[in-house]
């Protein structure tokens, strides 16, 4: 069952883009991550992206580099974040679930052994943000071979001709990162994203969504208007940050958050 391409087609069904959220597994600790996980499926998030904590997360703004210090601090790890993976498919069976990643945290379990693992708990697909084509042969093998879909990364940099070559080593959507330079809230969107957006499309026959910086309801209503997805972290994230002084209120928060957000998705 691809739960991935069922959601994107439900959504186009429904007159919608897909609601993404960013959350980092085990961040403050593994009970409450999972009740924010539960709380942004239940109040409207379609996908789940959860990422996976690291000590050098390169493309990751403060909001969630924070995020990871906390999560890696409370002992998370690779067998926490795939026990994390593991609980929420038997809670939430039709929620794709893609991991966020950096390729070290791949490469040093074995890749075959790692992308084996994380589908066997659940998972759906994965992004690994620091593996360019060029050098993916083991892992792309390995997610075919597991059943696992591959989700590339495309930039406001990306020559026309380099998003052929992406978009051949995809197999569940491509990820366009709206802005150069790392995640984070941004108070405006990147004015080129309709065009960026018709140019991906126009080379990969793959849902496209569009992440980093989008951080309000109007955000994902401006994306949602020509992607088939809109992706939210750091204004989720946040709300974990805000309430680490009283942990039992971040489920509310995030909940009430995500719906707020999701509520962007619909087209008119």
């Amino acid at each position: 069952m691809d739960r991935l391409a069922q959601t994107f087609a439900r959504a186009r069904a429904e007159n919608r883009a897909c609601f993404v959220a960013y959350l980092c597994a085990g961040d403050p600790d593994f009970d409450t991550s999972l009740a924010a996980c539960r709380a942004v499926l239940q109040n409207g998030v379609d996908i789940l992206e959860l990422g996976v904590p690291f000590s050098d997360p390169l493309a990751d703004g403060l909001t969630n580099q924070l995020a990871a210090q906390r999560a890696l601090a409370a002992g998370a790890d690779s067998g926490r974040v795939l026990a994390q993976v593991a609980r929420l498919r038997a809670e939430f069976p039709a929620v794709p679930l893609v991991f966020y990643t950096y390729y070290n945290l791949v490469f040093t379990h074995g890749v075959d052994n790692y992308v084996a693992r994380a589908r066997a708990a659940g998972l759906d697909a994965m992004l690994v943000l620091d593996l360019p084509p060029e050098e993916s042969a083991e892992f792309h093998a390995a997610c075919e071979k597991h059943g696992l879909k591959t989700v590339l990364i495309v930039a406001p940099t990306t020559p026309d001709a380099r998003i052929a070559t992406i978009a051949a080593d995809t197999t569940g959507f491509i990820y366009y990162a709206s802005r150069e330079g790392v995640t984070g809230v941004r108070d405006q969107l990147a004015a080129d994203i309709p065009q960026a957006v018709a140019r991906i499309k126009a080379r990969a026959p793959l849902p496209v969504v569009v992440g980093f910086g989008i951080s309000t309801r109007a955000h994902v209503a401006s994306v949602a208007a020509h992607a088939d997805g809109a992706v939210v972290g750091s204004a989720l994230v946040n709300c974990i940050r805000d309430h680490l002084g009283a942990p039992e209120k971040i489920a509310a928060a995030i909940g009430a958050k995500a719906r707020d957000l999701a509520a962007g998705a619909r087209r008119s």
